[in-house]
């Protein structure tokens, strides 16, 4: 959680409720506010802290897992509610659950459609975080702390470590709502905070704080964690945590709102969708919010005792349970109609051209999801897969100067001729070999698995590779037009022949490369290796067979002697770079696979 979110948070908190605390206390009681307001934000702090810490270590544990169950999504809409409740689990928040599906869209990982079935799990997955919130774990927060710190510091393997790591992050949540709980207790007979707490069972009020709040914190499940710890000092009831509950929906909307802001259309409509299943939910179930607090109350624990007390020991569990059933509700009501909803949102958005511009941008790497390695590698692999079809069309276009004189235009960009196509897409290799190591350098920063480790740098020098051949391209080949034609020299047809030869073949590692990256299967790469070594015999029986016409003094083969040469030689420098990146990849499956 970003510092500045969590400081406005306090602001409001304090100018809410802590400021007519003081002015309502006296004198004498002072120091007992202070202490009371301390603990508070201490209890706050470490609970926010505990929550984030307890999502690494999950996220850690799952691993590469997260990225591998969303590769293999499919439109079986019951499997993606079941994925996206999981993975919300795993990361607590469904906003940034949205965040990162709104990036899958934009990178083209996944469909727009595919993605509505996760939103709904969305919702599901923050429940389970409520649900173990309401259990009285309190008193073994700090056994859960100590267990935690032993594995992290002494357990040698990763996964036990990460384990650790979460574990530790879901003790200190509880000994922060501890705290939170401790602090609140003299609230309990503070008539002008009761009378507050009272006056949020007002529907319109409620929905509104939990909304504000949501949106500042921007995790759904923190601000629910909140309300539960309201709720177990007796000082929220049933009637004024559904409101909250509901506002807690439409304010983790506005994560993902900010997130699609300049993303791919698709991209926006899954902002939109989440967005109005939120909403529409909302509206839906506000009028039965009398009808679902007796529900809750009917199936929930009953307390012993008698008010406030009464009240501390019914509420957190009955909070939970409406949760549940409201996000659990709303994804069984939607899910039917998902088809008809993907319409409407693709109605309100509909499908119109955009004139992609000739400069570089990055489609797919985002910034918000480094703190998810797993994700954020594969979005980097997914631009680097974008570099690749660069690539392929830069090098499929390179060879018809030297085959015909015939002017030719980009086939893209028809207002650009061949040569300034090849130029264009120079400029946006570099641009993107420089943001996509800047991003994987951003990505090494964070607490990486040995294997994503490696996978960082490996990608880095791919990229660098992949950069190398742009410049091959239009440093070295592009020259040698201009001077095939200040030569005014054409190549004998046999020439030609052995040089679309040699061409065709470097076109068939460049596309076995971009289709490795499509598919995100490396495996298939081994033959660029094989092939590169075969293709230098190739260039070896080439180059032969054009001297032997040179020394024949053939006029065609000896005018263009030098340009057929170079051409050659760069070609096969294109081919050894494939190759570099070949073992790379390979090498990095290789310890994958071993470990």
């Amino acid at each position: 959680m970003k510092s500045t979110k969590l400081i406005k948070w306090i602001l409001l908190i304090s100018f809410l409720i802590i400021n007519p605390v003081l002015a309502s206390s006296s004198s004498d009681s002072a120091i007992a506010w202070s202490v009371m307001i301390m603990t508070l934000f201490g209890g706050l702090a470490l609970f926010l802290y505990g929550m984030n810490k307890m999502s690494d270590g999950m996220k850690k544990v799952a691993g590469d897992s997260m990225r591998k169950i969303l590769a293999a999504i499919t439109k079986n809409r019951v499997l993606g509610l079941i994925i996206g409740a999981f993975v919300t689990m795993v990361i607590q928040s469904s906003s940034a659950t949205t965040v990162m599906l709104v990036s899958f869209v934009q990178a083209k990982l996944m469909t727009y459609v595919q993605s509505i079935g996760i939103i709904l799990g969305a919702n599901i997955g923050t429940t389970v975080t409520a649900q173990l919130i309401a259990f009285k774990l309190t008193d073994y927060a700090l056994a859960m702390i100590a267990v935690g710190f032993i594995l992290t510091i002494f357990a040698k393997k990763e996964s036990y470590k990460y384990l650790g790591e979460a574990l530790l992050g879901f003790g200190i949540l509880f000994f922060g709502m501890k705290l939170m709980s401790d602090a609140m207790k003299p609230l309990r007979t503070f008539e002008p905070f009761i009378n507050t707490m009272r006056g949020l069972e007002n529907p319109i009020l409620g929905l509104l704080i939990g909304a504000a709040f949501t949106a500042l914190i921007q995790s759904s499940s923190a601000f629910t964690g909140i309300v539960i710890v309201l709720a177990q000092q007796g000082l929220l009831t049933i009637d004024a945590g559904i409101p909250m509950i509901f506002g807690a929906n439409i304010g983790t909307c506005v994560t993902a709102g900010l997130a699609s802001i300049g993303t791919s259309r698709e991209a926006k409509r899954v902002a939109l969708a989440h967005v109005l299943f939120n909403i529409i939910g909302v509206l839906i179930f506000i009028w039965f919010a009398p009808f679902l607090a007796d529900f809750v109350r009917n199936i929930s624990p009953v307390g012993e005792g008698s008010g406030i007390a009464k009240l501390a020991m019914e509420t957190p569990r009955q909070i939970a349970n409406a949760h549940t059933i409201f996000n659990v509700g709303i994804a069984l009501l939607f899910i039917p109609f998902t088809p008809l909803l993907a319409k409407i949102v693709i109605k309100i958005l509909p499908e119109k051209e955009i004139e992609k511009g000739i400069q570089p941008v990055t489609w797919h790497i985002d910034e918000s999801v480094i703190s998810t390695p797993a994700i954020a590698i594969q979005l980097a692999k997914t631009e680097m897969s974008r570099m690749a079809k660069i690539l392929c069309r830069m090098l499929e276009a390179v060879v018809h100067p030297f085959i015909s004189d015939e002017p030719k235009q980009d086939l893209i960009y028809e207002q650009l001729s061949l040569v300034d196509g090849i130029k264009m897409r120079e400029d946006k290799i570099d641009y993107l070999e420089y943001k996509v190591t800047k991003y994987l350098m951003k990505i090494s920063r964070e607490e990486l698995n040995e294997h994503q480790a490696k996978e960082v740098f490996a990608m880095m020098s791919v990229a660098n590779d992949m950069e190398s051949i742009g410049d091959t391209i239009t440093r070295g080949i592009l020259p040698l037009i201009d001077k095939k034609k200040d030569a005014d020299a054409d190549f004998s047809e046999t020439g030609k022949e052995e040089i679309q030869e040699f061409h065709s073949k470097a076109m068939k590692l460049m596309n076995r490369m971009k289709l490795s990256f499509e598919s995100k299967n490396f495996k298939k790469v081994k033959k660029i290796m094989k092939r590169e070594i075969k293709y230098r015999e190739l260039e070896r029986t080439l180059i032969e067979t054009h001297l032997k016409r040179v020394q024949k003094k053939r006029a065609e083969s000896v005018a263009t002697h030098s340009i057929h040469m170079e051409l050659l030689d760069m070609l096969k420098q294109i081919n050894v770079y494939m190759s570099e990146i070949a073992k790379t990849l390979i090498k990095l499956e290789h310890e994958e696979t071993e470990e």
